[in-house]
Order: C-alpha cells, then structure tokens, then sequence
C-alpha cells in the first residue's frame, strides 16, 4: 500500500481508509478531521460501519484482537485508539503485533499526540506500507499561510496573497479558528477572496492593523503609516506587536535582497513581494532601520513611558528609507 505523496501539513487531506492509520501530531483539528474523512471514505463502501473507541492509556491485554475479531452480526468496525502518547505497558506489544498482521476487514486508527512513547511502534510503522500522517501544529506564518491557500484552493476558489496574510495575522495561532473564517469568507462570496473582503470581516483586529503600519511604512508613506500607527495605540493595540510585525516585514526583505531567485522558508509569492519592496532600501538602509527596531524594541520592553515616540521612529525611519 502507497503512502500519501501529499505534502505533511496537508496529508490528513488526503489520507484513505487502511488496514491501519498513524497519526501522529499534537494539532486535535488535524487530527479530528483525519478521523472524520476515514469514516466518511469507509461507509461510502460499507452499509453497516461500528465505530470503537479504545484508550492506550488505559488498555487491557488482548483488546485489540477482540474488538477487530468479526462479529456474530456481520458489519465493518472502524476501531479508533487514542492516547498513544501515554500508553501503556500492556498496549505496546499487543500493537506490535497488529501492526504485523492486521485484519484486512478492518480499520485501526492510531493517535499519537507526538513524543517518543513507544517509539518501536512509531519506527516499525514508519517502515510499513500502511499510512503515517503528520497532525503536527503550524507553527510558522508560512505554514499558515499554505494552509489558507491550500483551503480556499480545495473549495475551487482562488485568494490574493496579501489577503492571506491579512487573515493569517488576524486569527493567530489557532488552526481551527483559521479553518472556520476560511469558511465564512468562502461560504460568503463568490470569485476571488479579496483583501477588501478579508479587511471587511477582521479588519479591526489588533494584528492586522500592525501590518497596515508596515505595509504604509514600507511603501514609503510616511504620514499614513503615522496616522495607522497613532489609530492602533488609540484603540488599545500593544505597541510591542506593532514593532514584531515591522520588524517581520524588514526581515523578509532582508533575506530577498539582492536575490532575484527563490528564498528557502519563503513561499514564492512572499519572495516576489519582498522582492519589489526591497528596491528602494540599500544595504545601509537595511542596517539603519534594523538598528532603530532594535533600539524601539528594547525602549518598549523596558515600559518606556512614551511608547509613541520609539515607534514613530521606527516607522519614520522605513518610510523614508532611500531619500536623499
């Protein structure tokens, strides 16, 4: 049996029923919807479908092989084990021993929070045909940036680069908050998902008016890029973010200057943007602005009593970048 050619982050997308399933990440939405699609895929070919439910932590010797055993009733069973990463010292041996010769009516579903608890297990499955399927966190803003992507474009729509970013900065870490405004967006308009259409929904969270400071200041609009900035301190945003997401702007550019070619953790359509934007800034430039967010950084973590002022200057400093 094949494994999924999909890339990690988007593997769960595509995983099919097995006679065994890994999955292998702490991130419960991945996780969830894995499980969601095996049972969707399983009872489109079986009328009669059992779901189980077993728990590695608490296991007892011999239930594996007893509730995958057909039944007096006939029906396919879909067995879902969670709690892997605290199994057992009963469950450990047992599983091994599925995994050698599982029962081909059946399907297993194993979910490991992440860790090296049973790692035989992790590594011997690895080496079998049978699906291992990363439900890890997204942790950097690319891979959640790929995730929104990859969402919009499974619906058959399509997304503009910087409403991504937008929405990636609007809804923070949370995986499953990300997936839901995905959905609103697509469920609520037609063709392409626009900037506009992102701004109108979350435009008034603190995140993404930090970026509506950089982006001012970066394209080399001083007065609007101040008057942003003056608006987001007046209606609570922390300053400390707001220097984050200069600074995250100037380092994108940094690692694109001077480069015409693809730049390794960056999506193409990120290094295309921080491509033009680094035009106007020199070397020099790059040091200066660089220094001064250092500078800002350091004022407002030590609860400078203007946080107004380090920022202005900061801002003022990528704004004007390149004049003479």
């Amino acid at each position: 049996m094949a494994r999924s050619t999909a890339a990690p982050t988007h593997a769960w997308r595509t995983v099919a029923p097995a006679p065994v399933v890994m999955l292998y990440g702490s991130e419960e939405y991945f996780t969830q919807k894995a499980k969601e699609k095996i049972r969707a895929d399983f009872r489109a070919v079986h009328d009669d479908v059992e779901i189980i439910s077993l728990s590695a932590s608490t296991y007892t010797s011999g239930q594996l092989i007893a509730e995958t055993s057909p039944s007096l009733f006939g029906g396919a069973k879909i067995v879902e084990v969670d709690g892997l990463a605290s199994m057992n010292d009963d469950f450990l041996p047992d599983a091994l021993n599925y995994l050698a010769s599982p029962d081909p009516e059946s399907v297993v579903v194993f979910s490991h929070a992440g860790g090296n608890k049973g790692k035989k297990l992790l590594d011997t499955f690895k080496k079998s045909p049978f699906p291992f399927i990363e439900t890890k966190p997204l942790k950097s803003d690319k891979d959640k940036q790929d995730f929104v992507f990859f969402t919009v474009k499974s619906a058959g729509r399509q997304i503009a680069p910087e409403a991504v970013r937008t929405l990636v900065a609007a809804t923070g870490s949370d995986v499953a908050e990300l997936a839901s405004a995905c959905r609103q967006l697509i469920d609520d308009s037609a063709g392409a998902i626009s900037l506009e259409l992102v701004e109108k929904y979350y435009g008034d969270r603190v995140e993404v008016t930090a970026f509506k400071v950089a982006d001012a200041a970066v394209s080399a609009q001083p007065a609007l890029a101040l008057k942003l900035l003056r608006n987001a301190l007046d209606s609570g945003a922390e300053p400390i973010p707001l220097v984050g997401a200069l600074a995250l702007k100037m380092r994108n550019i940094a690692k694109v200057h001077g480069s015409s070619g693809r730049v390794e953790g960056m999506a193409p359509w990120q290094a295309q943007q921080a491509q033009r934007d680094s035009r106007r800034f020199s070397a020099a430039d790059l040091a200066h602005i660089f220094s001064v967010l250092a500078d800002a950084d350091a004022a407002l973590k030590g609860e400078a009593a203007d946080s107004l002022y380090p920022l202005e200057k900061a801002v003022l400093a990528i704004a004007r970048a390149g004049r003479s």
